[in-house]
């Protein structure tokens, strides 16, 4: 099982201030130091968090994999072109969402899907599609021929404690999507406390994990800058 860190809030708090601390680039070095398999940021189209420097800086610095997350808006698109990082992650964008609510909807029209597809693959880049662990999506990714999807872990996270269907649901489509040739990744909403059920499905290949790990962050990292900092001041 493969552990992609998603630093995109690290990013979130710098742009708070709008000031150069924290790094996401130096946040990628301290994951890949503590066993990071990856570094996933989702370049939005309203930058509201990773920035195109970032990305710049990402893929010339990150000495694991760079797995870049982004919708088929053009100038990012352009961007991961030029760049072309190890893997690209297609998601689905809504402005007014505070974050990625769903899976993409494959079941519509997916002419611009199949132009994003064919250009970064073209590029060289490992494409993987962002979907909902239902059956249609998985057939329908596969259809795409794209090599790998990431399996939209949101409801498990919101009933894990209370019923384990969803978990079922991802068990099952994690299976599925490899007897179509798909690989099989999976993400949003893990935590320490949830993650292990979905760590132990059999088909799965990677995760992608970051709001969790950057919480935890904030808290066990506290002591040692609150006493770094007192100790310069007096």
């Amino acid at each position: 099982m493969r552990l992609y860190i998603n630093i995109d809030h690290v990013a979130t708090l710098r742009q708070a201030r709008r000031t150069d601390e924290p790094d996401p680039v130096a946040a990628a070095r301290l994951c890949e130091e503590a066993g990071a398999d990856g570094i996933t940021v989702h370049l939005r189209e309203d930058r509201r968090h990773i920035q195109d420097a970032d990305v710049e800086a990402l893929a010339a610095s990150v000495r694991t994999v760079l797995n870049l997350e982004l919708a088929t808006s053009e100038s990012v698109l352009a961007l991961a072109c030029r760049l072309h990082p190890f893997q690209a992650t297609l998601v689905p964008e809504r402005r007014e969402e505070l974050t990625t609510e769903g899976g993409l909807d494959l079941s519509r029209d997916t002419g611009r899907l199949r132009e994003t597809i064919a250009r970064l693959a073209g590029v060289g880049t490992r494409v993987s599609l962002f979907i909902d662990p239902a059956p249609r999506a998985l057939e329908a990714a596969a259809a795409l021929q794209v090599p790998a999807v990431e399996l939209h872990t949101g409801r498990y996270a919101r009933s894990w404690a209370s019923n384990d269907e969803a978990l079922r649901e991802l068990d099952s489509a994690a299976r599925l999507g490899r007897s179509l040739g798909l690989a099989m990744h999976a993400g949003h909403g893990l935590t320490y406390r949830n993650v292990l059920p979905v760590a132990a499905i059999p088909e799965l290949e990677e995760l992608n994990i970051g709001h969790s790990i950057v919480s935890r962050a904030v808290m066990t990292g506290l002591h040692e800058a609150v006493t770094e900092m007192g100790r310069l001041v007096r």
